[in-house]
């Protein structure tokens, strides 16, 4: 009889655990699908919900992290990804997600706090390509942000050059896009245009057509070349 009895109970709790375990699967299968119908928001507090209840689930914090940053709240955004990659340090996607928040957040105030986080927003660039030698996200990011940086703080053209290259050899598509951005930003346009050509060669892409575009109507100011190009795009 005692033994029937400790063997309910146990069948009872095993019940209110899967119980437990089927109602939090689905809140964050809720969570997700609000997601990815961009409902923010709803799917913030389904996804709070489920990680108090499962402080370990790391996509929960990713999820929370990039909502934040859809919501442009970098603080918030660089909490969650903080947590992610000092638990995950050797994950090259955390740091760059890290690194993206604080060089959002360095965007967004003043120029003197922006200074006080380049060296973070660098660091965790680096680590990301260096943990992945095929994350091509860091590497854009490296060389946006060389590029962008003034020369007294680190910015470099030849720094960037580097990570065009490395580009290159990932993605050719990827790497003559960067080439041509630091072309268009040193408003080299000839040059810019034949590694965007090239890129669209390749690609025939709307990343890549949209480069070449934006570079003839608003660089180069040709419309013929412009509408030209987007005749052929087009079909």
């Amino acid at each position: 009889m005692e033994n029937t009895y400790y063997t309910m109970r146990f069948l009872l709790l095993l019940v209110l655990l899967t119980t437990f375990q089927a109602k939090a699967e689905t809140d964050f299968e809720k969570a997700e699908k609000l997601y990815k119908q961009d409902k923010f928001e709803q799917a913030k507090v389904l996804f709070e919900n489920f990680l108090k209840s499962n402080p370990s689930s790391y996509k929960t914090i990713e999820y929370l992290g990039d909502i934040a940053g859809h919501q442009k709240k970098w603080d918030d955004a660089i909490t969650h990804y903080k947590k992610l990659k000092e638990h995950n340090p050797k994950s090259a996607n955390y740091w760059y997600k890290y690194g993206g928040a604080l060089g959002m957040k360095a965007k967004s105030v003043n120029k003197f706090k922006a200074l006080s986080l380049i060296d973070d927003v660098e660091t965790a660039f680096l680590t990301s390509a260096k943990l992945d030698a095929k994350h091509v996200d860091s590497r854009w990011a490296l060389v946006m942000l060389y590029i962008e940086l003034p020369g007294i703080v680190g910015g470099s053209e030849k720094k960037a050059q580097k990570y065009a290259d490395e580009l290159m050899l990932l993605s050719k598509v990827d790497g003559y896009l960067a080439k041509g951005y630091i072309d268009e930003y040193f408003s080299r346009n000839t040059k810019a245009e034949a590694n965007y050509k090239k890129a669209h060669e390749i690609g025939n892409s709307k990343t890549t057509f949209q480069k070449l575009y934006n570079l003839y109507l608003n660089k180069i100011k040709d419309k013929t070349k412009a509408n030209k190009l987007k005749e052929q795009f087009e079909k």
